[in-house]
């Protein structure tokens, strides 16, 4: 996995203090002041790069046209992290190929899990992933209990393999509705709870990796303690 970040954000503190955080967590980052900066350091240094943490209100070219840039030249990861809160301004970053979108104020942490759930989904794709007592193999969209295959329904097998490529995030019933069954659904997020209750009874006892959070969504988590027992 690339582990080079290229972090572009107007504000000097903040950068500083994200570049801080990652390095101490094992990446290397490159930063930006502005969009123009940025996009040199795109050019420049494309093989190193292997995520965007991305500012959308910057000097010279805002974060909304260097994006558009970014597309159009490959497809390295981009996760906005911005005070933008409205709806429109986050559907029209999706629309132009934004892969997540934070709203500042946030915790170091929590965009710390953000970025590596974003680097799993892209650059760990067909590969095996265990997490626990439970392993998942995407080409064969396989998943394995204890060694055992589950026998799942395509639509249970996607609900897992979304939230495994999003461990330890919490994730919204929308949010899944959209990511699985499609941004054109018009039935209840009922259909989560649906899928969820059949993968908790299918998985036993390692069904507890997926917690509810009420009011807001699921989010699946392996304890310590489990994953030393798997």
């Amino acid at each position: 996995m690339k582990k080079d970040i290229l972090i572009v954000e107007d504000e000097e503190k903040l950068r500083n203090t994200i570049s801080d955080y990652l390095t101490l967590n094992g990446y290397t980052t490159l930063q930006a002041a502005d969009g123009m900066e940025a996009l040199h350091l795109l050019e420049s240094s494309r093989e190193r790069i292997g995520l965007v943490i991305l500012d959308l209100m910057l000097p010279y070219l805002n974060g909304f046209e260097l994006l558009r840039k970014i597309r159009a030249e490959g497809e390295v990861p981009v996760l906005v992290l911005t005070a933008k809160s409205s709806e429109d301004d986050q559907l029209r970053a999706f629309s132009m190929g934004a892969d997540d979108y934070l709203l500042k104020p946030f915790l170091l942490s929590v965009l710390k899990a953000h970025m590596e759930a974003l680097l799993r989904r892209v650059y760990n794709k067909g590969k095996r992933r265990e997490y626990g007592r439970l392993v998942l193999e995407e080409e064969a969209h396989k998943v394995y209990l204890d060694e055992k295959c589950l026998e799942l329904t395509p639509r249970e097998y996607e609900v897992l393999n979304f939230l495994t490529m999003n461990e330890g995030l919490v994730l919204s019933r929308d949010r899944i509705l959209d990511e699985v069954w499609g941004i054109d659904y018009h039935g209840t997020d009922r259909a989560v709870d649906t899928i969820i209750k059949q993968l908790r009874l299918k998985m036993k006892q390692a069904g507890s990796y997926i917690s509810t959070i009420y009011g807001t969504g699921y989010r699946f988590e392996v304890t310590e303690n489990e994953d030393h027992q798997g």
